[in-house]
């Protein structure tokens, strides 16, 4: 019935939206989706729903229907829906890399979603991760003056702020760590973790000596698994949490949940060259998206229990763990 009535809303709002006949839901029993690639229905990140459409028209296309990728979830998920439809629209306006084009975002009543453009993924070989690595030091030649972003968007289902700053340590202290460990705060974790977290964020100035970032486009969430490329090895990136700041915030990321290949360092390297201190500075930046699935982990696991300080889990050990790791690299 659910099923139905999404397939029912969709094609109706997509009809007056792009002017096509029907939509129609394909693959109900097939493969799990992944990411833009995917064929079938999966459940998405944090309760979203993912699915491969069909537009068929009165007129068949000459090269059979045209397929669309689809991002569905309740009224509560608008918001992060329409976040990621303009960071998509800013990448795409960048034009260093490419993106699945946007056709539509809305819903009605308890069923909302993204359109995407349906784009045939493959797995990377070393020359195009060799490819993306040059389109991403292309996407973070600087060409903003402030941190930041327009709006406020999401990293998985947690707010991520971007008011806008002139100076990249502050706004790095402001809106990415310390949001995150208020949120920990929050959810009753290791007192431990955060004192920790307290003593790092008066600290948070000695990581920054000899290094003034300018603001680049960053993608904001560039795992291995927000990357995939076409058959004739063009990169593709989707899912992104952009924000102006220090490019190597991206480049660290790629680092963590098992990396890219050795070729997409190298031509990131020669193509935009790293400053000294990058491999201290590349656990702190970490440290924000590790210390989010900590609390994304809380969420998943029930919420917090009476109120009481509660084990932080995996990901918060690990966050714990960084952070005693870089608090010693300041008494070094």
């Amino acid at each position: 019935m659910v099923r139905h009535r999404l397939e029912v809303i969709l094609t109706r709002v997509t009809r007056r939206a792009i002017g096509l006949a029907s939509l129609k839901r394909i693959g109900l029993d097939s493969a799990p989706a992944s990411g833009p690639a995917g064929s079938g229905v999966a459940a998405g990140t944090e309760g979203q729903a993912l699915f491969v459409a069909e537009l068929v028209d009165e007129k068949p296309a000459e090269h059979g229907p045209h397929r669309l990728f689809v991002k569905a979830g309740p009224p509560g998920h608008m918001e992060r829906l329409k976040a990621e439809a303009a960071g998509l629209k800013v990448l795409d306006t960048a034009g260093a890399v490419r993106v699945p084009q946007t056709w539509l975002v809305g819903g009605e009543g308890r069923s909302y979603f993204l359109v995407l453009e349906f784009l045939p993924l493959l797995p990377g070989t070393a020359q195009s991760f060799a490819r993306l690595g040059q389109a991403l030091a292309q996407l973070h030649r600087p060409a903003q003056s402030q941190f930041g972003f327009a709006r406020d968007n999401f990293i998985g289902a947690n707010v991520q702020r971007n008011r806008l700053q002139d100076d990249w340590p502050a706004f790095f202290r402001d809106c990415r760590l310390a949001p995150q460990l208020a949120l920990a705060k929050a959810n009753h974790l290791d007192a431990a973790l955060l004192d920790a977290g307290a003593s790092l964020l008066e600290r948070l100035p000695a990581f920054f000596a000899g290094h003034t970032p300018q603001a680049s486009l960053l993608h904001g969430d560039l795992w291995h698994g927000n990357a995939g490329f076409l058959g004739d090895g063009t990169p593709v990136l989707f899912d992104p949490a952009v924000y102006w700041g220090d490019r190597e915030a991206d480049l660290a990321m790629t680092e963590l949940f098992g990396g890219f290949p050795a070729s997409f360092y190298a031509a990131y390297r020669e193509a935009a060259p790293l400053d000294s201190g990058y491999a201290v500075r590349k656990h702190l930046y970490n440290l924000y998206h590790v210390l989010n699935h900590a609390n994304l982990q809380v969420n998943q696991d029930g919420g917090c229990r009476s109120g009481r300080l509660r084990n932080s889990g995996h990901y918060g050990r690990q966050a714990h763990e960084m952070i005693q790791q870089l608090l010693a690299e300041t008494y070094a």
